[in-house]
This record gives structure tokens, sequence and C-alpha cells, in this order.
């Protein structure tokens, strides 16, 4: 092969080459799908989206949509959007879903809603759709004392203006349950309740649990209501049982208290025995003393004695007197 050859099939593959890295690095085949679609942007915007690191497709396809659906939407707007984080295909369908549903719906709007992690599309489908929020049961009291459990269905709607910053579907479930307890807690007789269970419903949606929620209740419906158990009974039984123990808690002190009364009379008993025995014991010093003194005779010793003899003799003879005959109890 000569060398003038060589040197042009160098060139061609060189070409190629330089074609295929300008053709993956400039999308051409965007840019005239975005010509033919009547969407006007240069070249020099999608090789500066290249450079700023963005998809070129996931801004111009959805540009390309908004301008056939007749929106005015810029391409700073998406790429802007796009750099924030933001979904723009998500953003431009839900402006076009506003706009054929006659919802007023700004693109700034749009798309801090986006940002803010709610769904916009969804958001403006809610709208036109209202959607059903079903809650588990919900137990209230009456003042009769029985329990009962009711379950409601609330429709809601999507409140645009206040999509961003409003409460969700979980403060909007704990405000009905709410207004459910106290509704059943406010009724005299749980009978009541049972009979007109659409009470609970107009009482809870009079209190306007909507505010400052990301939707507007239209109805609040009780889909199944029932009995639960009796807890007013159950009250007094266990208040029954308290009292019982308390009163059981109380006796055992007072029986306490009396066996250590009791304790205590016996030990003096015993006490004051000693000091008699102590005192018995000193009594024949004590005649021994005044017989060697001359206090007392012999004689007056002797009436002593005889005066003991005489009350023992009586004591035992009162002793036979009082045991009680054969046959009787």
């Amino acid at each position: 092969m000569d060398p003038g050859t060589l040197i042009i099939l160098l060139a061609v593959v060189l070409g190629i080459i330089f074609l295929s890295v300008l053709l993956t690095f400039v999308p051409v085949m965007l840019w005239i799908s975005a010509l033919a679609a009547g969407v006007r942007v240069s070249i020099f915007t999608l090789v500066g989206m290249r450079l700023r690191r963005v998809i070129p497709s996931r801004v111009i396809n959805p540009l390309i949509k908004a301008h056939k659906a007749g929106l005015a939407v810029s391409t700073n707007q998406l790429e802007s959007h796009y750099l924030a984080g933001g979904n723009v295909d998500r953003v431009v369908n839900a402006l076009i879903a506003a706009q054929r549903a006659n919802i007023e719906l700004t693109f700034e709007r749009a798309a801090a809603i986006d940002l803010a992690g709610r769904d916009v599309l969804e958001a403006v489908q809610m709208s036109v759709n209202p959607k059903v929020i079903e809650t588990p049961f919900i137990a209230g009291v009456a003042m009769d004392g029985i329990e009962v459990k009711a379950k409601a269905r609330i429709t809601v709607r999507a409140n645009i203006e206040r999509l961003v910053g409003g409460a969700g579907e979980e403060t909007v479930i704990a405000r009905v349950g709410e207004g459910i307890v106290s509704t059943i807690g406010s009724a005299s007789d749980h009978k009541k309740v049972l009979e007109n269970p659409d009470m609970i419903s107009q009482t809870v949606l009079s209190k306007g649990l909507d505010a400052g929620t990301a939707f507007e209740i239209l109805s609040i419906d009780i889909a199944d209501i029932d009995i639960g158990k009796n807890i007013g009974a159950e009250l007094q039984t266990d208040q029954a049982e308290a009292d019982k123990k308390i009163a059981q808690a109380k006796a055992e002190e007072r029986r306490a208290m009396a066996v250590a009364q009791e304790q205590e009379m016996r030990a003096r008993v015993e006490e004051m025995r000693a000091k008699v025995v102590e005192a018995e014991a000193e009594v024949p010093l004590a005649m021994a003393e005044a017989l060697r003194s001359g206090n007392i005779g012999v004689m007056d010793y002797m009436n002593i004695k005889n005066i003991t003899a005489d009350t023992d003799m009586r004591d035992s003879i009162g002793k036979l007197t009082d045991q009680p005959e054969d046959g009787e109890k």
C-alpha cells in the first residue's frame, strides 16, 4: 500500500472517530427533533447543557411536550428545575393535566411542590378525582361506660394552594379520630350513637378539621360501627378490688397492732410477776430481821402462819367447790 492511500485511510478513520465523538457529545438528533416539533433551541444550548452536566433529553423532551400542549415554559426554567434536583417530566405532566382540568397552576408553584417532595401530578389528579381515606377502628366511651368503635371513610380533595407546607393524610386521620372520640364521649347513651351514626360525621365535619392541611375534606362517612367492652363496669370492678385490698391492708395493720399490744401487756404482766416473786422472796428475810430486832414476837409470827394456812385451806376448798359434778358440762 502506497503512502498516499495510507494517509487517506487514516484520515477517514480519524474523521469517523471525530464524528462519533461529536455526535455523542452534541445531541444532533435531539436538536433535529426539537426543530421538527417547532421548538427553537440552538445547538450551542445543547452543548452548554452537556458542559453543565445536564442530560439534554431530560429537558428538551418535556419542553417539546409543553410546547405541543400550549404551555409557556422556557428552557432555562426546565433546566434550573433539573439542576435543583426536580423531576422535570412530572412537573410538565402536572401542568398539562391542570390546564386540561381548568385548574390554575403556575410553573413556579408546580416546581415548588415537586421540590418539597410531593407528587405534583398526583395532587392535580386528586384535585380532579377526590381520594377516599379509610381510618382504622377508633374507640370511644359513651357516658354510660360502654365502648363504641367506629370506622370512617374521609373523602378529600387536594388543595393546590396549601400543598406546600400543609399537613398530610396522617394529620387528617388523627384529627378525624379525635373528633370521633370526643363525639362518642359526649353522648349520654351508647344507643343514641348506634341509632344515629350520622351524628358523628356531622359533628366532626363541622369542626373544620382540614385547616392547615394540604387537603379539603368533602365528606366524612361512618363505614362501620360496633360495640366494644363495658369500660364502666370494668372500672367499677377494678375500683372494688382496689378498695378490698385497701380494707384488707388496714385490717392486717389493725391485727398487727393488736398483737403488738397483747405482747406488750404480757411483757408487763411477766415483769409484774417477777417483781412480786422478788418481793415474796424478801418477806422471809424481813420476818427474820423483825424477829431478831424484836419488832414482832413469836406468837405474832405463829398467828401469821395460822392465817396463811387457813387462807390456803379456804382456797383449796373453793377450788373443789368450783369443779363441775359428774354428768355436768
